[in-house]
């Protein structure tokens, strides 16, 4: 399973940009997955529903199935956020994991900056960014790849993971 990430800071496009990637990348073929970290609490169940009841009773995990989907949902109770490694090991194989957020995670990373947000740039602090995709002109050493040009992003990034 090749990994690659997107890093940036809030507003700068990485999930817009990924929402795009996703299906040049399924067009090749390849099962693709994603895993991305909140900062925040989030919950993907609603008030009311069985399974949230159940988890509020106090269930460790509760897996939800239908002829769809499923989804895991697993309560830390206290307990330590699991480590990126121990996230992934979670997922069923796939060709390309997607990653977005976990920024020190070291994985190859494409850093997402607009100058709307204000930031500065990451990658001269991360040694994992490989590329900078951008709306505009950036000062920097590595590859610049043109935020609007998703066909362009996808093939950097498969040529990078040798998946080209």
């Amino acid at each position: 399973m090749k990994t690659f990430g997107f890093a940036g800071w809030s507003g700068s496009g990485k999930t817009t940009l990924i929402e795009k990637l996703l299906p040049l990348f399924r067009e090749r073929g390849l099962r693709v997955s994603l895993i991305k970290h909140a900062h925040h609490t989030f919950d993907v169940d609603h008030p009311g529903k069985d399974s949230y009841r159940h988890r509020q009773a106090g269930a460790a995990e509760v897996l939800v199935t239908s002829s769809r989907r499923w989804v895991l949902m697993h309560e830390l109770h206290g307990a330590h956020e699991p480590t990126f490694e121990e996230q992934v090991r979670h997922l069923s194989p796939c060709d390309l994991l997607i990653v977005e957020g976990f920024k020190h995670a070291p994985i190859p990373k494409l850093e997402v900056w607009r100058a709307v947000t204000g930031e500065a740039l990451l990658h001269p602090n991360d040694p994992h960014v490989v590329a900078v995709a951008s709306d505009g002109k950036v000062d920097t050493p590595l590859p610049l790849l043109d935020l609007n040009d998703p066909p362009a992003i996808a093939r950097f990034i498969l040529r990078h993971q040798g998946l080209a």
